[in-house]
């Protein structure tokens, strides 16, 4: 996923991400392609609660994962 300062979207939001949380973008849609199929507001909350992430950043990063998957 690119990380630039030029990146639309979702991907807008990842040097956020990284910078905030410490990880790499792929650390964070590693976790969501090894989880059980869940709704797209499942996938937010569990990003919520388990891994302490803000909810612009989990559904951003929710988001970019299920598109992958279209």
């Amino acid at each position: 996923m690119p990380t630039s300062a030029t990146a639309k979207g979702h991907a807008s939001h990842f040097p956020s991400i990284e910078a905030r949380y410490g990880k790499p973008i792929s650390h964070w849609m590693g976790l969501l392609g090894a989880a059980a199929p869940l709704t797209h507001m499942r996938y937010v909350g569990w990003r919520k609660t388990v891994h302490g992430l803000g909810p612009g950043h989990a559904n951003a990063l929710v988001a970019a994962t299920l598109a992958k998957r279209k």
